[in-house]
């Protein structure tokens, strides 16, 4: 089986999309499928130093990149698009991730217009808070471009439940899979020690580190976060926020008046991206990690935390009730005064934190690994080609 996968961007900045199309493509490659992604060189505000229109054999997979055009997320690629119409063909299925993109309708109109397969992966972009966040730029462009490459699509992946429920409410009549996202389990058996966090932070060391980890952006909820910090803080003065993500439309400014107007910007520290080593000595080294989203597909973020062992508060927003319901998570709603009290909980009883987090730990690697979903993602493939 020969299967493409396309995504506007794979840059590192853009967070979870970039890491769960390279975390299927690798799945599916070492199964026994050809795997391959085309793909631009975005990267935020900047481009990935990467050769063009040349296959980069990867572990299991190839990649292909193509120069483009962007802003932001806003990201266009006619020698992508170009090279698509002339090489679609060759695959027996193509797999389409992101929506609201004109780069990634382009292709599935060519899969349309030439009776190509696709599915596609809208990564909680058809959320209820999503679509009304600038509903007034999205509404026409769903009626006229979204819902009929929805429609066109052979299955619509949904990677949670509740996701799967607010797809079917559109009325959409293509078929809905729900199938999770992965991570690598050998990527969490041995972690960096938390030196190498705290070499880089030192100034951090005798913190009670409390992390948010996404990024910044209106719908991860840190307008909520804030004054529920605030009032921690004053009851825990030896707390300290580490909020790490990357800023890709400009929200950082506005995300500090938040904890400016809360009266605790100067105990919080803004990291920016991180990567590497430094990235999973974090994720030991904090005591909570907060997850304040209003809305969610199924947050990279979150996984990762829970994989690495951090006790993890999130809210109904974030799509994740088999956490809460395995015990390996708090699942909260999405107000202050619930995150705030769910901070102090756990922060008055370190050992229930450390009880859950090994449960979320155990039960991430147990049951959402790319192994796993390979598995699903395949069989949904054979059926739908059988068809």
């Amino acid at each position: 089986m020969r299967v493409l996968y396309v995504v506007p961007y794979l840059g590192a900045k853009y967070g979870g999309i970039a890491k769960v199309v390279t975390g299927i493509a690798q799945a599916v490659g070492r199964a026994g499928a050809q795997a391959d992604i085309i793909t631009t060189d975005a990267d935020g505000e900047q481009r990935q130093a990467v050769v063009h229109h040349t296959w980069i054999s990867e572990d299991g997979y190839r990649v292909m990149y193509f120069p483009c055009w962007h802003r932001q997320d806003f990201i266009l690629s006619r020698p992508l698009v170009r090279w698509f119409r002339q090489h679609g063909q060759a695959y027996d299925l193509v797999h389409t991730h992101s929506i609201f993109a004109p780069l990634i309708a382009a292709v599935q109109w060519q899969c349309r217009q030439h009776g190509w397969p696709y599915v596609t992966t809208p990564h909680g972009m058809l959320e209820p808070w999503a679509l009304a966040y600038k509903a007034w730029k999205k509404r026409t462009y769903y009626a006229l471009v979204e819902r009929p490459a929805l429609r066109g699509a052979r299955l619509i992946q949904a990677t949670a439940s509740r996701e799967a429920e607010h797809i079917q409410a559109l009325g959409l009549e293509t078929p809905i899979e729900l199938i999770p996202n992965g991570l690598h389990r050998a990527e969490f058996e041995t972690l960096p020690a938390r030196e190498v966090f705290y070499a880089a932070y030192p100034a951090l060391r005798d913190k009670r580190l409390l992390l948010f980890f996404g990024r910044i952006d209106p719908k991860k909820g840190l307008d909520l976060l804030a004054p529920a910090f605030a009032r921690i803080h004053a009851k825990y003065p030896d707390t300290h926020l580490l909020v790490v993500g990357q800023d890709n439309i400009g929200f950082l400014p506005r995300a500090k008046e938040f904890f400016a107007a809360a009266g605790c910007l100067e105990s919080v520290t803004f990291a920016g991206w991180m990567s590497g080593p430094l990235l999973y000595a974090m994720l030991r080294s904090v005591e909570l990690h907060i997850a304040p989203s209003y809305s969610e597909g199924f947050s990279m973020g979150i996984l990762m935390c829970l994989a690495a062992g951090a006790p993890t508060i999130m809210t109904d927003g974030c799509n994740f009730p088999e956490a809460g319901a395995a015990g390996a998570a708090c699942i909260v709603e999405c107000s202050v005064e619930s995150i705030a009290q769910a901070l102090d909980r756990y922060l008055g009883d370190p050992a229930a934190a450390r009880t859950m987090g090994a449960r979320g730990r155990a039960f991430i690697l147990d049951h959402y690994t790319w192994e796993r979903v390979a598995q699903k993602l395949l069989a949904t493939y054979e059926r739908i080609l059988a068809t």
